[in-house]
């Protein structure tokens, strides 16, 4: 794999996550929060945070592949990702067993990794 290439399922090295425990974080998109990360994983090639999007998607939740993540804040317990609520709104619909389901992660992906980073 390339050096630049974008592995939407793998943390950034300068996100500053690694080792980290992110849940209970909020989280930023570029254009405002989008709430309180549930779960997460930091498998190999397989990371990902679950968010609680409260009342903003009408408390649904949300999985977000590891490779929008764009840096975390420990100070602040924020994380940060590159793409806006509508992006992420407008996201293949999360199920609570989603995160272990191939056809799901596999179309999570395309549609995260087919969106240009910001």
């Amino acid at each position: 794999m390339a050096m630049n290439a974008y592995d939407p399922w793998t943390f950034r090295d300068e996100a500053g996550v690694t080792g980290s425990d992110l849940v209970g974080y909020k989280v930023e998109a570029t254009d405002g929060g989008i709430g309180k990360i549930d779960s997460a994983s930091n498998e190999v090639a397989a990371s990902y945070l679950v968010v609680d999007t409260g009342v903003w998607i009408f408390g649904k939740k949300v999985m977000l592949p590891a490779g929008v993540v764009n840096r975390v804040d420990h100070e602040d317990r924020k994380v940060f990702v590159d793409r806006s609520k509508d992006q992420i709104k407008d996201a293949p619909e999360y199920e609570a067993d989603s995160h272990a389901d191939e056809v799901y992660r596999a179309k999570l992906g395309d549609y995260y990794g087919g969106t240009p980073r910001m």
